[in-house]
């Protein structure tokens, strides 16, 4: 009989971040953060990572959270204005730990100018004592093929050594890139050594057509296996297009779980406000654990 037992892959350990709170999930916040908590006793808890949560709900944190840490990345409403005061209120109630910033650039006509208001916006913050080191920065950049001012303002964040956010679904059709479009991002994002991050519409590990919006959303596998590719100098694009189940555990085999693993170096994850539909993805697939001795 072996002594062996199964482990969540290396591959993704923190490859969830809990956005249950936000589309469409829209769970209240008083389900969500017992959620969060009663998950840390459960097989796969290292799954998930941080909870999502935006800047203006922070409050609403103090009474839910009680004597235990939670981590929390926070999606800053304000723009670089409101890095400072979304710090500030992290570090006001106990309980929580700031994991993270996600902000988005608002200004199309100037993207770079808008990265480096971000930057500095986070350096005063950082003055302040408000923001470690540690702490991971993701700046959003449009969603929109890579202009020159969409290159320009990655190049601030990556000079920062900041982090890209790319959303990569939402609740419209619009809302999804094509493959061509989160390719470039990929490319765009490893070319200058920044790692990113994506959020929704990556429910499901494999790319698909959602049978009640026809959406065709992408996977979060795909994902992952198109940044391999891209750091291989292969074409990132074929692989977001693949909806072959069996032709992605055959890639991601070929790899093996510790390549993947390093991997995440620059694909961090994403938020979902769904944890057990990745689970069940990945443990459908073969892909969730590895045996230890």
């Amino acid at each position: 009989m072996s002594d062996s037992t199964a482990d969540l892959s290396p591959a993704f350990v923190g490859l969830l971040d809990d956005a249950a709170v936000f589309p469409p999930g829209n769970s209240p916040l008083e389900d969500a953060v017992p959620a969060w908590f009663a998950r840390r006793a459960e097989a796969y808890a290292d799954l998930v990572d941080a909870f999502v949560v935006s800047d203006h709900r922070l409050p609403e944190l103090r009474p839910l959270v009680g004597d235990d840490t939670l981590p929390v990345s926070v999606v800053i409403g304000a723009g670089a204005g409101g890095i400072t005061p979304a710090a500030s209120t992290v570090s006001r109630i106990g309980g929580l730990r700031l994991a993270s910033l996600e902000v988005a650039l608002r200004d199309p006509s100037d993207l770079a100018g808008n990265a480096r208001r971000v930057i500095a916006g986070l350096d005063q913050a950082r003055d302040l004592g408000l923001v470690d080191d540690e702490v991971a920065v993701f700046v959003e950049l449009p969603q929109e093929p890579p202009s020159a001012g969409w290159l320009a303002a990655a190049d601030e964040i990556a000079a920062a050594d900041l982090r890209l956010k790319f959303r990569t679904g939402g609740v419209e059709a619009h809302l999804f890139p094509t493959p061509d479009t989160l390719g470039a991002w990929i490319t765009a994002a490893l070319d200058r050594e920044c790692a990113f991050k994506c959020t929704a519409g990556l429910h499901q590990a494999v790319r698909h057509d959602d049978p009640e919006t026809g959406f065709r959303h992408h996977g979060f596998l795909n994902v992952l296996l198109a940044t391999r590719a891209s750091l291989d100098g292969d074409d990132p694009v074929a692989v977001l297009g693949e909806s072959d189940p069996a032709a992605l555990i055959a890639l991601f085999n070929e790899h093996g779980h510790d390549t993947m693993a390093r991997t995440r170096r620059w694909f961090t994850g994403f938020g979902s406000c769904s944890v057990v539909e990745p689970l069940d993805d990945l443990h459908a697939l073969g892909l969730l654990t590895v045996e230890s001795a």
